[in-house]
């Protein structure tokens, strides 16, 4: 089923032209409990993965295998994601164990789906994990939509716009960063989905800013927020998602460099 996220209930760049230069594109997923294959894109579901291929461990738990997380097929990213050439199928796993400095620890893979022959199915997990670091399998519906900059939104500009900000709240009640700029929930480029300020990493080969590739969020939005950000296909309709809850009901970005071989990657988190 599709999903059709409202147009803002105001005109951001009318009311607010400054952020205008700063809009960008994002591919909501919208991930909803059902009953995905090992061929479609999924959040939580069964990842194409070669049987030949030795299913991924955790590097601090050297018996836990990783859980699937994310598989995007490239037609699902909407032309949004530059995916590596010849390769069509973006797969991220973590592991879900306690780790010191970190919720996960996790790891992307680029494949080409047509090279995949027998498939290996996920290890079974053994053992106490926390609650909310395995996502239930869920299908996706992929959506484009734009975006503004919440907490990205540069010091200066928050300095110049937040007597705006505010007035057009006291005038309508929309809230420029909760109803008004980044989309929240799973989701791939854009803005990260942070509820704090903003940790953007540099690569460790090249020095320069990465690219965000991907937010997974506790859940697709919040009380505030999904006023003006549930699908219209969701209004009024109780759903299941993925039933993660990434500490106190925050979320994991990764980065990735696009420029240095092998597109390193880097992770960070928080919640509220």
């Amino acid at each position: 089923m599709t999903r059709r996220t409202p147009p803002r209930p105001l005109d951001v760049e009318q009311l607010f032209p400054e952020v205008a230069p700063l809009r960008k594109r994002t591919v909501r997923l919208h991930p909803r409990a059902g009953a995905p294959t090992c061929r479609d894109s999924s959040v939580g579901g069964p990842l194409l993965w070669p049987l030949e291929e030795p299913w991924p461990v955790c590097p601090y738990h050297h018996r836990s295998a990783m859980v699937p997380v994310v598989q995007v097929r490239a037609a699902d990213a909407l032309g949004l994601v530059p995916f590596p050439a010849g390769r069509d199928l973006l797969q991220v796993l973590w592991c879900p164990r306690r780790h010191d400095g970190c919720w996960v620890v996790p790891e992307v893979h680029w494949r080409d789906a047509a090279a995949v022959g027998a498939v290996r199915e996920a290890p079974a997990v053994g053992g106490e994990v926390p609650y909310g670091k395995i996502p239930r399998p869920c299908v996706v519906h992929p959506e484009l939509v734009e975006e503004y900059p919440s907490w990205d939104l540069p010091y200066e500009l928050w300095d110049l716009l937040e007597p705006r900000f505010e007035q057009v709240e006291a005038e309508t009640g929309w809230d420029y960063q909760y109803h008004l700029s980044t989309a929240p929930g799973t989701k791939l480029g854009g803005y990260p989905g942070w509820c704090q300020d903003p940790q953007w990493p540099d690569c460790s080969g090249c020095g320069q800013r990465m690219d965000h590739l991907l937010t997974v969020e506790s859940w697709e939005a919040d009380a505030a927020s999904r006023l003006t950000w549930t699908p219209v296909e969701d209004q009024g309709v109780r759903y299941e998602d993925a039933g993660l809850m990434l500490g106190d009901a925050g979320g994991v970005y990764l980065f990735e460099c696009r420029r240095c071989p092998g597109r390193p990657v880097k992770e960070r988190f928080d919640c509220s």
